[in-house]
């Protein structure tokens, strides 16, 4: 196909509806998903090809097999005339370009209107007739950015014709954003990419709850056992691995230091908190609030330390008889008004916590005070849960450290615009397996859930990951600006991943039918209009084009990869 042929003609459409466009070329020309332009007068219209669709002038000369029945040269000819196919176009957006002007004199992605040459949302159609064509480089970087220019970060090419497609990622930091896809579908590898471009970019710290310990050392991967090249060794100095628990190491490898948490930063917030997970009773909350009436801040290592033994004594009559000893769960109870049974059962379902290794009474350092530093201070944080794989261990401490966090900017923010102090450094968290602490019953007592509402005033944002976006509280979801999603095979998720989208019943085939690895979606509020792109590789390339010169080619090697003399 001649890439600066059009390929079709607008034939009918609307506003409320898509336009629809008579093909010129092979239909095998032209793919769902792809972006395409239509100048029109003075605008130019951008949108998205989501149905391609075979008719006929009349059905009969549909059901007849012509090629068989006339000779070729006459076939042909009946094809032209009687058989057709349409493309349906989703309109996204339209630009002024001024005053129509032949193509060869003016670059076509300059907009002519200096007062507002950015695309708006289309307000009008295009008239009959008008020439569709594939969308060209120059068009493609006058919607999503310049590859050239700092901050547009290239995430993947177009399908048909390869040119780069950009995220800016000042306006990607600025809302919560999440990165979708089956299992299998290379979440992992894209949310590396993402991440490596915004710890290069360096306009906001990244702190990563690296469940499954990917993204701070190197790793091997699981379908090809390739080595993949974590990003500590790309950034060193300016990432900080972290460890959960003293002498904790990370694939053999020693951390930057250590996470230890201290009993008294443990909150009953953060243990009402796990109630499912520890399976716990309705009457927990006002045992946690009687123990913190008592004991404060050091409610958890007293608690910890009552045991279950009795004493026993003889009365006035010389019956023996028992009694809780000091230091019992049991006297502890009947002393607070506190049902017995009910304490007891609340101290054997905690000692899945009072076991945890990286729980201390007194930690060597302050090591959540030194991850709030580092990432005030510019760096990045990747914390590595290492053998600490289960959801218990990462609802506790995730929990535990964000609202940590949370107080921390909030008090920056305020202190920022009360006083004028230095201006908060933005601030992603990125959440794997985000539908355990985002779902329905959770988002209300994590501070993750705050965070997506409400934080970004505050500079904190999440990048969460996830393969069941359907899991997750309908509300967080609606408040993510970027979603990038790969191949989604349940209804619900491709449901969740599309809501609050306009054009979302047309795009949900799309998302249904991209190739299970490497290709994605782009959709909502960070980028200008959906758009599917093949995602770029994490591999040398990437690297080489990330942290050297983007990948150009002197002129010496174009010369020799041309055969020219």
């Amino acid at each position: 196909m001649n890439k600066d042929k059009p390929i079709g003609y607008i034939v009918s459409g609307g506003l409320k509806e898509s336009f629809y466009a008579r093909l010129t070329v092979p239909a095998q020309d032209v793919q769902e998903g792809a972006f395409v332009v239509m100048q029109n007068s003075n605008w130019r219209y951008y949108g998205l090809v989501t149905d391609i669709q075979l008719g006929a002038t009349d059905p009969r000369f549909a059901d007849e097999q012509t090629e068989v029945r006339f000779p070729a040269e006459l076939a042909k000819a009946l094809h032209g005339q009687t058989l057709y196919t349409n493309i349906e176009i989703l309109p996204a957006l339209m630009q002024d370009t001024g005053p129509a002007l032949d193509s060869h004199e003016y670059p076509l992605w300059k907009a002519e209107n200096p007062n507002d040459p950015n695309p708006i949302p289309v307000k009008t159609v295009p008239q009959h007739h008008t020439q569709v064509e594939m969308a060209k480089p120059e068009h493609i970087a006058g919607i999503f950015g310049d590859p050239d220019k700092d901050g547009n970060f290239i995430i993947g090419y177009t399908r048909e014709q390869g040119h780069p497609v950009c995220v800016n990622l000042d306006k990607f930091v600025q809302r919560s954003s999440g990165v979708f896809g089956a299992t299998g579908t290379g979440k992992s590898f894209l949310t590396r990419l993402v991440l490596a471009g915004l710890m290069h970019h360096n306009k906001a710290s990244v702190l990563v709850l690296d469940m499954h310990n990917e993204y701070g050392f190197d790793d091997i991967a699981s379908d090809t056992k390739k080595s993949v090249v974590g990003l500590k060794t790309k950034f060193k100095s300016k990432i900080n691995v972290v460890g959960l628990g003293g002498g904790a190491t990370i694939r053999g490898q020693v951390p930057d230091f250590n996470l230890e948490i201290a009993m008294a930063d443990i909150s009953s917030s953060d243990v009402e908190m796990l109630s499912r997970e520890l399976n716990l009773r309705e009457t927990t909350p006002t045992i946690l609030n009687a123990l913190y009436m008592t004991f404060r801040d050091n409610w958890f290592a007293e608690f910890r330390e009552m045991n279950r033994e009795t004493t026993t004594f003889e009365d006035e009559k010389g019956k023996t008889k028992e009694v809780p000893a000091d230091g019992s769960v049991a006297k502890w109870a009947n002393e607070n008004g506190v049902n017995v049974m009910a304490a007891e059962a609340l101290h054997d379902k905690l000692r899945r916590l009072f076991n945890k290794h990286y729980i201390v009474e007194n930690p060597a350092a302050d090591s959540v005070a030194q991850i709030i530093n580092s990432l005030e201070a510019g760096k990045h944080v990747v914390l590595s849960f290492g053998e600490n794989e289960s959801d218990l261990d990462y609802l506790l401490v995730s929990n535990l450290l964000t609202r940590k966090i949370r107080a921390a900017w909030e008090k920056k923010t305020n202190e920022f615009r009360s006083h004028g102090k230095g201006e908060p450094r933005p601030l992603i968290i990125v959440v794997e397996e985000a539908h355990k602490l985002l779902n329905r019953e959770m988002a209300a007592q994590t501070t993750f859930a705050t965070i997506a509402r409400e934080l970004r005033k505050y500079y904190v944002t999440l990048l969460i990951v996830d393969q069941r976006p359907s899991q997750i509280y309908d509300e967080v979801m609606s408040q993510l600006g970027t979603r990038i999603s790969g191949w989604l095979g349940d209804d619900f998720d491709i449901q969740a991943v599309l809501s609050g989208l306009s054009g979302r019943e047309s795009l949900r085939g799309m998302l249904a039918r991209l190739q299970p690895k490497e290709e994605v979606l782009l959709l909502g509020w960070g980028v200008p209009m959906p758009l599917p792109v093949k995602s770029r590789r994490y591999d040398d390339k990437f690297w080489k084009e990330l942290l050297g010169s983007k990948g150009r080619k002197s002129e010496a090697e174009l010369i020799k990869e041309l055969g020219i003399n």
